[in-house]
């Protein structure tokens, strides 16, 4: 391998915030014990990225900057190159993140009491966005067949025929089940939400970070008028280990919509991002390719390990299939535990602090979220904590 997945960078005492979760969880937790919750990578940045940055740190003036054509360029080819989603530089809407980009589409998408779907369990800050800006979460829970999560398009459907319902925010790849919705799946939904007068806000921040075999559909390629129904949320946090630069591109193709959005953000005077942000993103679009092909082929041997271990070692705990995003999920039902057991027997037998599967809401309870952007050692170390804690803990 010509890049460093082996390494465990130390990020104790530096901030981060899920050292930080970990030891308010449990202030006894021993060195060495790395936390995999919060969906950022126990990896190190890319050589490309860190080594541009360093560059462009010796020549320029950290001052008020906009993004470069050079930014706006690299976006643009690699929605093209990646997705063959053909976007023009127009459509392109800064943002400092997803998740503050929701809420502003939240706000100038709809009106206080108004419907939003989502589709549980699914990313947290969904709901708790719908909530905080007053409107109604309509939720439609996956349904969990003998084949995996599969989407309630009846369900869906009658939801979004109802009047209040205005908008539906949508996981592709899913968060935190690991789906790659397959362009079946997205026709369907995407026809019922034009239909119904739905606008669709496409949360597609894992889009880059697919498993070999897959093959991810970005929703606005589906036809040619698609874009016009949606926002398409991309940033290079997830794919490149760039969370902390805050730095989005939200793709709206109509101008009515896009103006609305933007003068949402120029209301808190949210008016440009990091500097940083912008060059970093251009480093990972432009300079980066073959080190996110190198860390998706990890992510999927350590899914791999984290399936056969559990098949060999404890098949009572359903490891769902990892399509996408480097997150995968796991039924801890049948030990029968309440969801605050379960989270104690992790973070104080265990000493696994993974995201509990409550928090993506009523259909999680009795799962957990694992992240496996790190490395095997890292991996592996976690699964002997989890089999000795089990045998020792567990009566089946």
């Amino acid at each position: 391998m010509p890049y460093d997945f082996t390494s465990v960078p130390d990020r104790k005492n530096v901030g981060s915030f899920k050292y930080a979760d970990m030891f308010e969880r449990n202030p006894d937790v021993p060195d060495g014990i790395i936390p995999l919750s919060t969906a950022d990578m126990e990896f190190y940045n890319a050589p490309e990225i860190r080594e541009g940055l360093k560059e462009f740190i010796d020549h320029m003036v950290l001052g008020y900057t906009a993004g470069t054509d050079g930014f706006y360029d690299a976006v643009v080819d690699w929605m093209k190159r990646r997705h063959d989603y053909e976007i023009k530089k127009e459509w392109i809407a800064i943002s400092d993140g997803v998740v503050p980009a929701i809420g502003d589409l939240i706000r100038c998408n709809s009106e206080e009491g108004d419907g939003i779907l989502i589709t549980s369990p699914v990313y947290y800050p969904f709901a708790a966005s719908i909530l905080a800006n007053n409107r109604k979460v309509v939720d439609v829970p996956l349904l969990l067949t003998e084949h995996g999560y599969e989407l309630d398009y009846d369900g869906i459907e009658a939801a979004a025929k109802e009047p209040s319902t205005k908008l539906m925010i949508f996981c592709n790849p899913h968060n935190p089940v690991g789906r790659v919705w397959t362009k079946e799946e997205l026709e369907k939904i995407l026809t019922i939400c034009i239909e119904n007068d739905v606008y669709i806000i496409d949360d597609e921040i894992h889009h880059d970070l697919i498993m070999p075999g897959y093959k991810h559909t970005v929703m606005a390629t589906l036809r040619p008028d698609a874009g016009l129904h949606m926002a398409v949320c991309t940033a290079p946090s997830k794919s490149f280990n760039l969370a902390g630069m805050q730095t989005s591109s939200i793709i709206i193709e109509c101008p009515e919509r896009r103006k609305a959005f933007v003068g949402q953000r120029e209301k808190s005077f949210r008016l440009m991002l990091n500097i940083l942000g912008y060059e970093a993103c251009r480093l990972a679009y432009t300079r980066c390719e073959a080190w996110l092909e190198e860390c998706i082929d990890v992510i999927d041997s350590n899914a791999k390990y984290v399936e056969a271990f559990l098949k060999e070692h404890m098949p009572e705990i359903k490891a769902f299939p990892l399509e996408g995003t480097y997150l995968q999920w796991y039924d801890f039902s049948a030990w029968g535990l309440t969801p605050e057991a379960l989270e104690q027997f992790m973070v104080k037998e265990a000493l696994i602090f993974s995201d509990e599967g409550y928090v993506f809401g009523k259909t999680g309870e009795g799962f957990e979220r694992l992240n496996l952007a790190c490395p095997r050692s890292v991996v592996e170390a976690t699964m002997d904590r989890l089999l000795a804690a089990r045998n020792r803990c567990i009566t089946l």
